[in-house]
């Protein structure tokens, strides 16, 4: 399956993130781990602190608690030794209270230890009244449970592994290295998927130029259609093809065109050397047959047909290539045919403007011929369908454009025809503008009614100079 080309060119860089991020992450994991431990220690150390205290405080209170036993037992003891007691009592027992305070937070306890625990430290208090007999026995039950305090601080140290100095230097020393390996694998993977990746892009990109070399060259051969377009270099492939099929189907028509209008300069030649030359003969036999008495009429009637004839076969021959633009320039010939048409009689007033600079554009002769046959199509439609009292034919430059239009005040027609192909006139416009690179279009006249129909020639096109 091929990869997109945009995710071939983000493979290296996201290989090298991948690998950078996973070092990352084992780094993190590394530190928190130590963290974790740290945490683990500093924690223990608490617990080892708070249970010291309590255990000195409960010793403590436990003593004084047998020292005042025995003092009540010999009637020794004063009123303000009594107090004194208490006061010392007070003191310890706030040491013990803080010190299980902080106990209990920090251990996982079950909750009835717990409870229990906290039950024993609330009645050791002094302010509660001082029961010694009652005193004594909860200090009894308080000694087991410091113990098992301590049992199990002691089982959560040996559980717990020291941090020792060696062992920061050792997790220095493989964070280092594990850190050097993935940066020494993720340069070489980074720059041998971007040396395979670009290469193979490079291979297809130059396959493509290649082929449009070959296509500037003159050899229509397109690049083979892919059947599945996968990424961006498959839809330059197929837009190439597409292309290509395009300027096959372009050029073909303009050879066609172009061995068309050959075929009509050298009829029209034949016509001009050889059947104008023989009706000329005739003319001359009939001139000389018109001095003759008898068969004068006769001939001055054939004569006027001859030449009639004659006239007929100048007008075909500039249908078939009109001298005049050759001669004097696509102004003239237009200007020509059009005064053809308006001596026939019985057609539309028309108007001819011809910008001076069309002349001295430097124009082929295959595009001024193309624009010639264009307009004179463009004419034809109007005086033969449009119904039109007026059309005009404009030829002008403008910045870097060459545009011809013809307007009519006619009829108009269903511009859809148009897209929809049109008739066998309109197919031999727009053909015949796409072998010079023109654009062109049909749409409402400025008259009141009618037509305007539009070519626009870009004066950049590079075939427009070509001899």
């Amino acid at each position: 399956m091929r990869i997109a080309l945009k995710h071939q060119i983000l493979m290296a860089p996201a290989a090298v993130l991948l690998l950078m991020t996973l070092l990352l992450g084992f780094l993190q994991y590394t530190y928190w781990d130590l963290s974790q431990k740290r945490a683990q220690l500093q924690k223990i150390g608490t617990i080892i602190i708070s249970l010291t205290q309590a255990n000195m405080a409960a010793q403590r209170m436990y003593d004084l608690g047998r020292q005042h036993e025995l003092r009540s037992s010999e009637f020794l003891i004063r009123e303000d030794q009594v107090q004194d007691l208490l006061d010392r009592l007070e003191e310890m027992h706030a040491h013990l209270a803080m010190a299980v305070q902080r106990i209990l937070p920090l251990m996982d306890l079950e909750e009835d230890r717990a409870t229990e625990l906290q039950d024993i430290v609330d009645q050791l208090n002094p302010r509660r009244g001082l029961d010694l007999p009652h005193f004594l026995a909860n200090m009894s039950r308080l000694q087991p449970q410091l113990a098992d305090l301590s049992t199990r601080t002691q089982q959560m140290r040996e559980a717990t592994q020291p941090v020792k100095s060696n062992d920061l230097d050792k997790l220095m020393d493989r964070a280092a290295l594990v850190s050097v390996i993935v940066l020494g694998a993720a340069i070489p993977v980074g720059i041998l998927l971007s040396l395979y990746f670009s290469r193979r892009i490079l291979r297809r990109v130059q396959r493509l130029s290649d082929t449009a070399g070959n296509i500037v060259r003159g050899d229509l051969t397109p690049p083979a259609a892919p059947e599945v377009v996968r990424d961006e270099l498959d839809d330059l492939t197929l837009s190439i093809y597409r292309m290509t099929e395009q300027l096959i189907r372009v050029v073909g028509t303009e050879k066609l065109l172009e061995g068309a209008e050959e075929e009509r300069r050298r009829i029209a030649m034949d016509i001009h050397d050889q059947t104008l030359s023989d009706l000329s003969s005739i003319l001359r036999g009939l001139q000389f047959l018109q001095k003759q008495e008898l068969c004068r009429d006769q001939a001055e009637l054939l004569e006027d047909e001859l030449k009639s004839t004659i006239t007929d076969l100048r007008h075909l021959m500039d249908n078939l290539h009109p001298q005049t633009l050759e001669i004097l320039g696509l102004g003239a010939a237009l200007q020509s045919h059009l005064e053809r048409y308006a001596s026939k009689g019985e057609t539309p007033e028309y108007h001819l403007y011809v910008a001076p600079e069309v002349d001295v554009l430097g124009l082929s002769r295959q595009t001024k011929l193309a624009l010639y046959r264009i307009a004179v199509e463009a004419i034809h439609n109007v005086v033969k369908h449009a119904r039109a009292s007026r059309y005009e034919v404009n030829l002008d430059v403008r910045e870097d454009q060459v545009v011809l239009s013809v307007e009519d005040n006619g009829i108009g027609f269903d511009i859809r025809q148009v897209a929809h192909g049109g008739g066998r006139g309109l197919n031999n416009i727009r053909e015949r503008a796409r072998t010079i690179g023109g654009q062109v279009s049909w749409g409402a006249s400025r008259f009141s009614t009618g037509t305007r129909f539009e070519l626009i020639l870009p004066m950049s096109n590079p075939g427009r100079n070509s001899a």
